[in-house]
């Protein structure tokens, strides 16, 4: 007889007979929905279908939103989207009977920052080293339009500030006044900042509220170095 010989495993039979599903599909699995670009139309469109979907398959649980977007322009000010793609999602979310739980990573910037206020009060989190800013909406390129047709797009752009302004004084507790005043020039929070107007509620650290408790007050810290504190200094 022959000898038998074992044929060789090869490569391909350990392959999975279908592709693996894709991050998104996997964290939207988990309820999910991460804005980790611009708000470009594409992005817009991905957002709302996975917010809808997250409804249609339980009316109730909650739905967790993370946020590391520019909004509709760059860092740098260049404008990538339309104002009209942060209201989209914006509405999306007010009109969910899921509450929405938002988490701000890396930056929020502009409409982003408002998705981010929107969130469920009390619900609403910031990483430590995360950042926030509010700015007026940008005019963008007009090119070779008209002169009556720049006029009619910086009127709708003021037009789309004042929503904003409205808007994210809902969401942070502030006046009109108040959010008109630090948005005329790009407002900057870190964490902490952000809480203290309201755009979000806690700050996500692991372990903070131990590390907190067990630091010493200013004062205490001058008491045991011996240091006295002399008034006008």
């Amino acid at each position: 007889m022959p000898p038998k010989v074992e044929r060789s495993v090869s490569y391909n039979e350990h392959r999975p007979r279908r592709p693996p599903p894709d991050l998104p599909s996997l964290l939207l699995h988990g309820r999910i929905v991460y804005i980790g670009m611009p708000l470009v139309p594409a992005v817009t469109e991905l957002v709302i279908a996975e917010l809808v979907y997250l409804q249609y398959v339980d009316p109730k649980e909650p739905i967790y939103l993370y946020i590391n977007s520019t909004g509709t322009t760059r860092d740098d000010g260049e404008t990538v989207g339309m104002e009209s793609e942060g209201f989209a999602i914006y509405d999306a979310m007010m009109q969910l009977k899921n509450e929405v739980q938002t988490v701000a990573v890396g930056a929020a910037i502009g409409q982003a920052c408002l998705l981010l206020a929107a969130g469920k009060k009390g619900r609403r989190f910031m990483m430590p080293h995360s950042k926030a800013m509010i700015q007026q909406p940008r005019v963008p390129s007009s090119g070779q339009m008209p002169a009556s047709d720049v006029l009619i797009r910086a009127k709708e752009v003021i037009n789309n500030r004042d929503t904003l302004i409205k808007l994210i004084a809902r969401h942070t507790g502030n006046s009109v006044e108040k959010v008109s005043q630090v948005m005329r020039r790009p407002f900057y929070m870190d964490s902490t900042k952000a809480k203290e107007f309201g755009v979000i509620d806690k700050i996500l650290w692991r372990g903070q509220e131990n590390i907190m408790s067990e630091v010493a007050s200013p004062e205490e810290w001058d008491k045991k170095a011996g240091i006295k504190v002399v008034d006008g200094i």
